[in-house]
């Protein structure tokens, strides 16, 4: 984000990390965060220094520190498909082949692809030799796409929502929240999922995909956005897509940023959304 807000973080996280020992990186960033959402002073500071942004200094301790859940979320997955529901083997088990069959058939076109590339360089001259071998290291093809996330035995995944799947497997953070439209009153009352003090709390991490209870019937999953799109809409919005198309989307997603934007219309899921507003907040 900005100065402000590292400067915040750097100067509450010491404090959490020792009084709650143990519980990681990811729970003590959302202890400070919390921290920072009951301070609008603080909030204040930090909007009106955003146009002066930069990047997460790397080697701030609230980056490298260890989390339990990194067991999970350090593979060369870029997406993790979370099993929340687990009343039917049968359906799960169907949904999983489906799910492989495509992603085997894109990276086998994407290994097809690259080695027709590959012929084509034999053509070009040995002193490229380096250069190509390099290059080509960093643009292999994965073995996997999705990680499937199926632990029955951890009542942390049963029925889970699209907010807490974020908040145990991604990082959080903050930005500044999509402008309204000209003529649009800003949200009341604020949530920090959609605008509070012009700042949007948003998450970085592995694409979350989320299989529940209405899998089991459609074979499809939510798709977990880690902040809002346009004004109005939330981190944590979702929508459905199939088993087969999952990979492809996520393939899209990660290697040329493809945005899922409903060409600037709000056509997320407005029941999962509610869920997520009324779970983001303290209760009163």
């Amino acid at each position: 984000m900005n100065d402000k807000f590292h400067r915040f973080f750097a100067d509450r996280y010491p404090n959490v990390r020792s009084k709650f020992p143990g519980e990681g990186r990811r729970r003590w960033k959302l202890r400070v965060m919390e921290e920072l959402w009951l301070e609008p002073e603080a909030q204040a500071e930090i909007s009106s220094a955003a146009l002066n942004s930069q990047d997460t200094p790397g080697d701030a301790a609230y980056e490298k520190d260890g989390d339990p859940m990194d067991v999970i979320t350090d593979c060369e997955e870029v997406g993790l498909v979370i099993r929340t529901d687990f009343s039917n083997d049968d359906a799960w088990n169907a949904f999983v082949s489906k799910l492989k069959d495509a992603e085997k058939e894109l990276l086998g076109s994407m290994m097809q692809a690259q080695d027709t590339t590959n012929q084509d360089d034999n053509d070009i001259e040995m002193k490229e030799e380096e250069s190509r071998d390099s290059e080509s290291e960093s643009d292999a093809t994965p073995d996997h796409i999705i990680r499937l996330v199926a632990n029955a035995n951890d009542p942390l995944f049963n029925g889970i929502s699209n907010i807490a799947a974020l908040r145990l497997l991604n990082d959080v953070g903050i930005r500044l929240a999509p402008a309204p439209p000209a003529g649009t009153k800003r949200i009341s009352p604020s949530n920090r999922l959609i605008d509070r003090n012009k700042l949007q709390e948003i998450y970085s991490g592995k694409t979350i995909w989320i299989y529940d209870g209405q899998s089991n019937s459609d074979e499809s999953v939510r798709l977990v956005s880690q902040q809002g799109d346009v004004y109005g809409t939330a981190t944590a919005d979702s929508w459905r897509a199939r088993a087969s198309h999952v990979p492809e989307l996520q393939f899209n997603m990660s290697a040329y940023n493809m945005k899922i934007d409903f060409g600037g219309l709000d056509r997320w899921d407005y029941s999962e959304r509610l869920k997520n507003l009324e779970e983001a907040e303290p209760k009163q």
